[in-house]
């Protein structure tokens, strides 16, 4: 049989990503549950139970440090009753049972690991605590009813016998699955909203865990990949000579993506890339600059764009309007950077292809690697590793750092790593794409807002992609736009996309990371311009359960309370899935440094699974959106990238940290998503922050080094 959840997938996909129309999950529970040799209790995709009472929990959700492979498994331990103790996780393999419902693919990424999961998973555990149930009653020839299940046990409450589910499988495994379960109130929830030790945790803390990086197999050459120095140039000629003589390079290879050196180990490799030269065609992208791009994109944000978005009429009568205010805002092209660089061993044999890689978006990769050896996609056998961070790069769909190894493993016939350095993720790799906004607002004699009117000029970060069909729509890129949460009563929003040739994807929050900026600093300007407090500006503007989240914000951060002069306070809000609201402090010394002194957070993100996850991804959010605010920034000279490392693309060292506050709001609602979320509001409310200590508005990030 299989439990079928109906689920919108505007529940789904990140903001202003959302797409009508519902997707039916399936869970395969199969007439009987499977057992291996009487020795594991297999109820369903997502669960093995053994006789010595171990509990493995299968998560189609790629771990990168968002805390996945514990709060998924605490879903199915807590209608199951487990013994915590017991429980231990395993990834996924590729296997249409683990696609995500929203997508119809397996991959992770948007913030939705969690709320996609919340009742399959929690049907997945209770389907198996009553089975065990039943195994039980059979087992005792007593009422069902009158067996309860605590810490993997089955209780005959009358008589106070116990029996543990290790004890239980072989009966239970002959058993029907039933057809329907009832899951569990919430004030009977054990685990969910308690703060659970994270299961990876140990492995993570004494150096066991196996991330990509450590991957190793007998017989496994290393590669790296001289990589064209201009997005598009191709080879012309390469001269090995230096590089071939060098001992342990084993060969010297073209392939798609550049010049590869295979060696016995990283530094050979590198040592005979750094020996090997190359002449490059570098095409049409050799004279690319980012400075003029943003010169051209102010033209073109002059003229109307497509409109993706309208309500009302923005064309307001002169006589009605007290203030009409404009801004323009540029942003950046920015990299991801993850703690661990891109990687990916693959091992291609006549007839078969087994890769190891951490990856965000396992269905794709493992077409692509099907693909680049020339089996079928059921002769690919894909190990997803943990991963040191991913932020969307390790979700990109032409999977280009799996198909590096799977071209080389069959051109060597031997076993492949692909190892990438930082430099050549930043100087090769894929973008946030940079924007420019052009913004209008009309504010009336009352100090209320008549008109807001947007136009974003940018790249698409879907078009031309596997979810181009999904997300982009009547020529717009969901994903590069947004839909408005103040209850505005007229507004446009327009939207320009180019094509440029460099390669763009999602990164942390997507189109939230320039988009709150915009909206929320010139509200700030609007509110200034109106005689209103920004606070209490915004919460006019926004539903009773936003204004919950925004006035917790405001009261944790004291903020009616008077701050001494060079001293000052920003607010801002943000709905990606889960609703938050941040109010950043800052403080400007005598030579006009900056100092970020206090981050107050709120946010309203539904049912809490583990709160120390949700606190954990809020503050690493908001390290990543000060990160970006105050240093990062990719630039492009004769079509090169000019940053190559930490030393040129500075992200945030620990003494710019400041003091972070996270405030979560009690909920019954389903749980939403947490990862990103952090990101959006901070650079708005830093910046407001910034107006209120100095009177300057910051209208590009990154910010300026000094204020006056």
């Amino acid at each position: 049989m299989s439990i079928v959840v109906n689920l919108n997938r505007r529940e789904f996909l990140s903001a202003g990503m959302a797409v009508a129309g519902t997707l039916t999950l399936g869970i395969q529970l199969g007439a009987d549950a499977r057992s291996t040799s009487g020795s594991t209790f297999v109820p369903n995709a997502f669960l093995r139970i053994g006789k010595d009472d171990s509990i493995t929990i299968v998560v189609g959700r790629s771990e990168m440090g968002q805390g996945v492979h514990t709060a998924l498994p605490m879903l199915i331990a807590e209608e199951l009753d487990a013994d915590w103790s017991k429980v231990r996780v395993q990834a996924a393999p590729v296997a249409r049972e683990y696609d995500h419902p929203g997508f119809g693919l397996q991959l992770t990424g948007g913030s939705t690991s969690v709320s996609s999961s919340w009742e399959p998973l929690r049907k997945a555990g209770a389907t198996a605590r009553a089975m065990l149930v039943t195994a039980a009653s059979q087992t005792w020839k007593v009422d069902r009813n009158d067996c309860r299940t605590e810490a993997g046990h089955v209780v005959h409450t009358p008589s106070q016998k116990r029996l543990s589910y290790g004890q239980l499988i072989e009966r239970a495994s002959t058993l029907k699955v039933p057809q329907s379960v009832t899951l569990k109130d919430p004030s009977d929830f054990k685990f969910i909203g308690q703060q659970l030790q994270r299961l990876d945790l140990p492995e993570k803390t004494n150096g066991s865990a196996k991330y990509g990086i450590d991957v190793t197999v007998p017989g496994m050459l290393t590669a790296l990949i001289a990589r064209p120095p201009v997005f598009g140039a191709k080879v012309k000629s390469v001269d090995s000579t230096a590089t071939v003589a060098i001992a342990g390079v084993r060969r010297v290879v073209t392939i798609d993506a550049g010049v590869a050196i295979l060696a016995d180990s990283f530094w050979l490799a590198n040592k005979g890339r750094e020996a090997l030269r190359v002449d490059w065609d570098e095409g049409e992208l050799a004279s690319f600059d980012e400075r003029k791009l943003l010169r051209n994109y102010e033209e073109l944000a002059k003229r109307p764009g497509a409109v993706a978005k309208e309500q009302g009429n923005v064309n307001i009568d002169a006589a009605k309007i007290e203030h009409r205010l404009e801004a323009q805002y540029e942003f950046p092209f920015l990299t991801h950077t993850p703690m661990e660089p891109l990687n990916c061993v693959a091992d291609v044999r006549a007839d078969r292809c087994e890769i190891w890689v951490g990856t965000q978006f396992q269905t794709r990769d493992r077409e692509v690697a099907a693909q680049a050896a020339g089996l079928r996609v059921e002769q690919v056998e894909l190990h997803t590793m943990l991963m040191g961070g991913g932020f969307g790069r390790r979700g990109v769909p032409d999977g280009h750092f799996v198909r590096e190894a799977v071209q080389l493993s069959k051109i060597v016939a031997a076993p492949v790593k692909v190892m990438w350095t930082r430099a050549d993720d930043i100087q090769g790799g894929y973008y946030r794409p940079a924007y420019l906004h052009r913004v209008a607002g009309d504010v009336g004699r009352a100090g209320e807002i008549l008109a807001w009117r947007h136009r974003v000029v940018g790249q698409s970060i879907m078009a031309g992609t596997s979810f181009e069909a999904m997300i982009v729509t009547d020529g717009i890129d969901r994903s590069s736009v947004y839909f408005p949460y103040y209850q505005w009563p007229n507004y446009r929003i327009e939207l320009h996309t180019m094509e440029l040739g460099i390669p763009v994807w999602s990164w942390r929050s997507v189109g939230a990371t320039h988009n709150a900026f915009v909206i929320e600093c010139f509200m700030d300007e609007l509110a200034h311009a109106a005689g209103k407090d920004p606070y209490e500006f915004r919460r006019s503007l926004l539903t009773p359960r936003q204004r919950q989240t925004l006035d917790l914000a405001a009261q944790k951060a004291g903020w009616t309370t008077q701050l001494p002069p060079g001293r000052g306070r920003g607010i801002a809000v943000y709905p990606f899935h889960s609703f938050v609201a941040q109010v950043v402090e800052v403080s400007i010394d005598a030579s006009g440094s900056l100092k970020v002194d206090r981050v107050v957070c709120a946010i309203d993100c539904g049912t809490v699974v583990n709160p120390d996850i949700v606190r954990a991804q809020i503050e690493g959010g908001i390290a990543m959106g000060l990160s970006a605010a105050l240093h990062e920034q990719v630039t492009f000279e004769r079509g090169r990238v000019q940053q190559s490392g930490f030393a040129d693309y500075p992200i945030l060292r620990i003494h710019e940290m400041p003091c972070v506050e996270v405030h979560i709001l009690p909920s019954e609602g389903r749980p939403l998503g947490v990862g990103e979320s952090g990101v959006p509001p901070l650079a708005p409310a830093l910046a407001n922050a910034i107006f209120s200590a100095t009177g300057q508005r910051i209208r590009r990030l990154p910010l300026p080094q000094q204020f006056s």
